[in-house]
């Protein structure tokens, strides 16, 4: 069968994006012209003129695929572009089309059909991206690494036939071409070119698929449930937040197709989810190929719209379908939301997952370093670091789990694998991480690929202070060593559960990454990096100082509802005969969610005695006039603490983060509410704080009851109660989610939902 021809990849990406803009175009189009005239039904009309030849090889005239019937075989009837009558498949797994044949009937004697299936510019048998079948009423090969095709029946209008794809099979849009001849014939072949795209996905429910998944209970979750959660905020305060994933949005698939193209990937690697996910994690930032996302953490966001207004995935990707333009902006959590909404869409089993207290290790060394200087304060740089970058703590950080087997790895390190679109640090040269088997995270195996090094970093690094000691040959003394500080808790959504309320659907799958804190096998995996990894030895092999006399005790916060004070407290006991003098400094300071110090809230410093045997305390109170001007988004604040002890040269220091907490957005719903008829939702909720809101805008979005929106609202009087009603009509039927958002100039990540029966 004949070549469809050579195409260079810029022609073929430029036609790809042009003919997946267009009929993204004509969906809207349509659907706003049906909304408007309340029509549903729209018919094509068009008829293809035949003419008669005598003898002739069998004409082709048109493909049916079967979308709606193929789609509940395969899973793919939630995809709106299945609803519009777009060929979503799964492969590894046989699906139908009808050949339609106007002038006469099939002949199994004389007829020779071919059925050539092709993926990207330049087809190939040789490289798996073409696959030529011969029509027969024969079996299936029993070959499962090659594609099969059969006749299952025919008339004189249509030919059925069965095909088989493998389950190595590359995934993305392929194309249909029918070669028809005749036995003992000079007559040129007739060739239909099926214009329809056919979507190829993974099938996690097949067992030669790379994806397999073999508790298919799991795949409602982590392939087909198009809502879930993102838990946010510090240890302590973290909440669930709602998102909408919006995988069979119109808009996701071809958007998905786009970016594959744009990432580079060859063709000949679309079929393995490791790389796939990979370049996948390199696409959803924009740092390397003009990806979807602009991450910003700076809290200026006037260019864009801020991280915490977004509501779910779907207008991200639709604004980024519009331009081909990065969307700004970005922070790990809708990284992590829209990086689940890809993979789902692609068929890759995924679950965001959110580290609380987690670890930037900038320089390999596997513990997070702060550094002081002999005045007990905090040196800017690390000198131990000679690329110039910083270690930090994150309060929470968000990346995704996905679901594949590791071939290119040991036995048994297949199963969840670390992916993360957050632009952290390069790997091989992008702004990419993962996939990192959880397995290899868990015991230590840093040489395996990819970036396991990091993420182990980021779950389970010890936490070290450093004090400047000009005695020592390090240049720094251990002030201490927390070896139970990183990775807190790791949340995800438990899976086929759903709590509007609270929290009761989170799922902690800490020991997935590492084993229980303080544990042999814990210690274990971690020397085991240590061995692994060329500088982390120099930082582990210093010895922690010790202070048995003295005991501190910085009293941990949790949360702080906005407007009311709240301490810095430190209690001290003596337990020596003698009296110990020690110079101490308390502080309060807003941060970032990526641990970044925002603004100084207060600050003291003091000299003082404690005597033999004795107890003190040290106190900081701070007022809501000190801090209302202070906070930065998520409202976190640190608090810190450090003494020195003068008779023995030992030091001591702690800290901890905690939230202040605002307001939730009310969303109520008016009762009985049935499809296609006209319903309401109001927003609401009281200003907690002693000015007005300004430039206020409500967010919105419910898959199923209105497309996504936004309401730029009147502003809200200092301590005031706002409220805003909004007309929607119900698209389906059965329990629907509401997910909004409110924001102004001086308060913002106000969020809320509802869950509403539709009849």
């Amino acid at each position: 069968m004949a070549n469809e021809g050579n195409r260079s990849f810029n022609e073929y990406y430029t036609d790809l994006v042009s003919r997946l803009r267009r009929d993204y175009g004509e969906r809207r189009a349509a659907e706003n012209d049906a909304l408007r005239r309340s029509l549903n039904d729209v018919g094509d009309g068009s008829e293809t003129e035949t003419r008669v030849i005598a003898n002739p090889p069998l004409k082709i005239d048109g493909i049916y695929f079967y979308p709606e019937q193929n789609g509940k075989n395969h899973r793919t009837t939630k995809f709106q572009l299945v609803e519009r009558g777009t060929p979503v498949l799964r492969r590894g797994q046989s699906f139908f089309l009808a050949l339609k044949t106007p002038e006469r009937r099939y002949d199994r004697v004389s007829d020779i059909v071919r059925i050539s299936f092709n993926f990207g510019p330049s087809p190939s048998t040789v490289k798996g991206t073409q696959h030529i079948l011969k029509l027969s009423t024969e079996s299936f090969p029993k070959d499962t690494n090659v594609w099969g095709a059969r006749i299952v029946g025919s008339d004189k209008n249509a030919i059925s036939v069965e095909v088989l794809t493998n389950g190595n099979t590359y995934v993305g849009i392929w194309k249909c071409v029918v070669e028809t001849t005749v036995e003992n014939t000079s007559q040129q072949p007739l060739v239909y070119k099926s214009p329809d795209d056919i979507y190829l996905l993974f099938n996690p429910w097949e067992r030669n698929d790379g994806t397999y998944m073999r508790d298919t209970d799991l795949l409602n979750e982590y392939v087909l449930e198009d809502q879930g959660k993102i838990w946010v905020g510090p240890h302590g305060s973290s909440r669930g937040r709602h998102w909408v994933f919006g995988q069979f949005d119109d808009s996701a698939l071809p958007l998905v197709m786009i970016i594959l193209e744009k990432s580079g990937l060859a063709f000949s690697a679309r079929g393995n989810p490791v790389l796939v996910s990979r370049a996948l994690s390199k696409m959803v930032n924009s740092n390397d190929d003009d990806g979807i996302l602009v991450g910003r953490w700076d809290g200026k966001y006037k260019e864009g719209k801020a991280p915490s207004a977004w509501t779910g995935s779907v207008p991200i990707l639709e604004e980024y379908f519009q331009s081909l333009k990065p969307v700004k902006y970005g922070q790990c959590w809708v990284f992590s939301g829209v990086l689940c909404t890809v993979c789902r869409c692609l068929g890759i089993p995924a679950r965001v997952v959110s580290n609380l207290v987690s670890a930037h290790d900038a320089n390999s060394s596997l513990t997070i370093d702060t550094y002081f200087n002999e005045k007990n304060e905090e040196m800017k740089l690390d000198p131990n670091n000679p690329s110039g970058g910083m270690d930090s703590i994150w309060n929470f950080h968000v990346w995704n789990d996905v679901w594949m087997a590791r071939p290119d790895l040991p036995k048994g390190y297949g199963g969840w694998q670390a992916i993360d679109s957050t632009p952290q640090e390069t790997s091989e040269g992008f702004y990419q991480c993962g996939p990192a088997s959880l397995e290899a995270i868990r015991k230590g195996q840093v040489g395996f690929a990819y970036d396991v090094s990091f993420v182990l970093a980021e779950v389970n690094a010890d936490y070290v202070k450093w004090r400047e000691d000009k005695g020592s040959d390090f240049g720094f003394k251990r002030v201490n060593s927390d070896k139970y500080h990183i990775g807190r808790m790791i949340l995800t959504k438990a899976p086929n559960v759903f709590d509007t309320e609270g929290d009761t659907d989170r799922e902690d799958v800490v020991e997935s990454y590492k084993g229980r804190e303080g544990s042999r096998a814990e210690r274990l995996a971690m020397y085991n990096a240590v061995r692994g990894t060329t500088s982390a030895p120099m930082f582990f092999d210093i010895p922690t100082q010790t202070m048995d006399d003295m005991e501190f005790d910085l009293i941990d916060l949790e949360r702080v509802p906005v407007g009311e004070p709240f301490a810095v407290v430190v209690t001290i006991n003596n337990k020596s005969s003698e009296v110990r003098s020690l110079n101490s400094m308390l502080s309060a300071e807003s941060v970032y969610y990526t641990g970044v110090r925002a603004k100084r809230v207060k600050h003291a410093t003091t000299n003082f005695d404690v005597q033999p045997n004795s107890k003190k305390e040290l106190k900081l109170t701070v007022s809501p006039e000190d801090y209302m001007d202070k906070l930065v988004e998520y409202g976190i604040m640190k608090i810190f603490a450090i003494c020195h002890v003068e008779q023995t040269n030992a030091s001591w220091s702690e800290e901890d983060d905690f939230q202040v907490i605002k307001p939730i957005l009310n969303l109520e719903v008016s009762p009985d509410l049935k499809v296609g008829q006209p319903g309401t939702v109001t927003f609401s909720f009281k200003n907690p704080i002693k000015k007005p809101l300004t430039n206020c805008k409500v967010n919105y979005e419910g898959p199923a009851l209105t497309r996504f929106g936004t309401i730029q609202v009147g502003d809200v009087e200092a301590e005031g109660e706002f409220s805003y009603t909004q007309i929607f009509s119900p698209r389906s039927v059965g329990t629907q989610r509401w997910v909004a958002t409110f924001t102004s100039k001086e308060l913002i990540d106000i969020v809320g939902s509802a869950t509403v029966e539709i009849s």
